[in-house]
């Protein structure tokens, strides 16, 4: 089984959506960090179930699609690591 790891910049996306859905409706700002929660957990056992980032195209390096976000996350030998939490219409720019 792998280890999922949140990154600091991908916890302050989370910060960051919960505010902004928050401003207008609490309870759906809670339910959509669930959903991306949920969807990160199966990580653990699925690692490889997100696509390939299109901006990328590299197997390492994959996405989840939970509602309105993409959850960017790189696979590695026993850790995928959560890299940031963006809206479906922004474009990844990786770090490295």
């Amino acid at each position: 089984m792998m280890k999922v790891v949140w990154t600091e910049p991908a916890v302050a996306d989370l910060d960051s959506i919960h505010a902004y859905i928050a401003h207008d409706a609490e309870i759906y700002a809670d339910a959509q960090i669930q959903a991306i929660f949920e969807a990160t957990d199966r990580l653990e056992r699925f690692p490889q179930c997100g696509r390939m980032v299109p901006e990328i195209g590299q197997q390492a390096t994959r996405e989840l699609i939970v509602g309105s976000f993409r959850v960017i996350y790189h696979v590695a030998a026993d850790t995928v690591r959560i890299l940031t939490v963006l809206h479906a219409a922004q474009q990844f720019h990786s770090p490295q």
